[in-house]
């Protein structure tokens, strides 16, 4: 059996589950105690593919499993078996694998949790809503596990963000991507708290524009629940750049869709993404010129101590904006918009635009506005050269989204060459900002910012010259989209 299953998954805590369910319509419930054994081959074919198989136990009943995809809607197929080995014969899983492939699979991890399950009738839906505890457990790790589910069965998927917005008065509940397959594979490689890095949006050729919209978006909801996922357990330095970097790819996402995706709830939603990253922004800044300046002046440099305090402060900071309400409420009102939004229904002639044709102008528009900002890229002051810097990064997440559209070779020649103009700028950049962050922590020692300054002053003119000449480079090159 194949279908889409749609979801929401939640992490929550095991003290708030009573009231949850409390909270919960009444409905038809039940307790499991579910065991699940998940399976890969030993070179990980399946999580390359973003692809979960299990085999699941429940009194003495064994149902095995293969989902697709991450995120709200994802491909599943499932098959009754009779004993405790996989069917290699499913057709899903043999779509999935080569021969040889299957014959290679083997247990990799196990879910045990107890289920306390409910359905009911939501708004006119009917919902299944789940609650998980419990453990998943590789030969040497184990990783307590508290999941919320609210999974639709029929009827308006915005019924499922109606009620998580309801229970979410009742509780903190936090909007997650990551199945269980992905936090199983994530402990045994021990990666969970690795950050979450861009992963390609994987664009359907002779898609339309709004499909195209959608599919970046998402990619960049996971991208940023996982790494507030990251930052809520450890204070990951990477987390907290990977978090900024997706929410840069949120927000240029719906500038460069902004004639498909237009509506009432845009503005608000693209000035809480950028209070996510303005709580960021502090931290990543100090990051970097930590970094700069034990390169430029040794560990030992006298404002050391001032800037490591004032790290832990910017990182106090910004740990504190991911585990807020605020933040809870970010993730999930955008995922319900993308989802759900009234760009959707409205059908605009922009978002049924082929995606192919969408991406080539929205490039080249891009592309006319770096050549525009960067000419005389020398003769620029520090903010006109951060507004080419700026235009140079929305042109590049707008490549590396549509290249898949285009010839991948050509795509990709022309992303490097934006990147090398882009660390050009950042350069700059960071010296502008580290002024302004050395007359903040140095107002009374005039040797140590001198010392600072004079040592960023003296990489300047190469770091310009080199800035000046990507530009020059970026304008002769050919572009992938005509």
């Amino acid at each position: 059996m194949g279908a889409d299953e749609i979801e929401l998954k939640f992490l929550c805590e095991p003290q708030d589950v009573p009231a949850l369910l409390a909270a919960a319509p009444i409905g038809e419930a039940e307790t499991k105690h579910l065991t699940a054994v998940y399976f890969d081959t030993p070179q990980g074919h399946l999580k390359a593919g973003h692809i979960s198989l299990r085999l699941r136990e429940s009194n003495g009943k064994r149902v095995q499993t293969l989902k697709r995809g991450d995120g709200f809607a994802r491909e599943e197929h499932e098959a009754r078996v009779a004993g405790d080995m996989l069917d290699l014969t499913m057709p899903a899983v043999k779509a999935a694998l080569k021969p040889a492939q299957r014959k290679a699979l083997a247990p990799v991890f196990t879910v045990r949790v107890t289920r306390q399950q409910r359905t009911f009738s939501y708004e006119g839906a009917q919902i299944e809503l789940a609650l998980d505890q419990g453990e998943i457990a590789t030969d040497d790790r184990r990783r307590t596990l508290c999941e919320l589910e609210l999974e639709l069965k029929s009827g308006d998927p915005a019924a499922l963000f109606a009620l998580a917005r309801q229970l979410s008065l009742t509780a903190p509940l936090y909007l997650s991507f990551d199945g269980k397959a992905t936090q199983g594979q994530g402990l045994r490689a021990g990666t969970l708290h690795e950050p979450r890095r861009h992963d390609k949006a994987p664009l359907r050729r002779g898609g339309t524009a709004g499909e195209a919209f959608q599919t970046i978006a998402r990619n960049a909801l996971v991208q940023i629940a996982a790494n507030g996922v990251v930052l809520r357990e450890v204070d990951g330095e990477d987390a907290l750049h990977q978090l900024r970097v997706a929410v840069r790819r949120m927000r240029s996402a719906m500038s460069t869709f902004k004639s498909v995706v237009e509506d009432t709830r845009v503005r608000h939603l693209k000035a809480e993404l950028k209070w996510l990253s303005r709580a960021c922004d502090e931290a990543r800044d100090l990051d970097v010129f930590s970094h700069d300046n034990a390169a430029l002046v040794g560990e030992d440099a006298p404002l050391s101590p001032r800037v490591a305090a004032a790290r832990a402060q910017a990182h106090a900071k910004a740990a504190a904006a991911v585990a807020s309400k605020r933040f809870r409420d970010l993730v999930l009102e955008t995922s319900a918009w993308v989802e759900t939004g009234a760009w959707r229904d409205e059908a605009s002639r922009h978002a049924r635009r082929s995606a192919r044709d969408f991406a080539a102008k929205a490039l080249e528009r891009r592309w006319k506005k770096v050549l525009r900002l960067g000419k005389d890229l020398q003769k620029l002051d520090d903010p006109g050269r951060h507004r080419v810097r700026i235009a140079a990064k929305k042109l590049r997440y707008a490549a590396e989204a549509f290249a898949p559209l285009f010839g991948p070779e050509p795509g990709r020649r022309f992303i490097k060459r934006l990147k090398a103009l882009q660390d050009s700028l950042g350069a700059l950049n960071d010296s502008a900002v580290a002024a302004t962050l050395v007359a903040r922590l140095a107002p009374d020692d005039a040797p140590a910012a001198r010392d600072l300054m004079a040592a960023r002053e003296a990489a300047r003119p190469k770091a310009l010259k080199t800035a000046a000449k990507e530009m020059a480079k970026l304008a002769q090159a050919p572009v992938f989209w005509r």
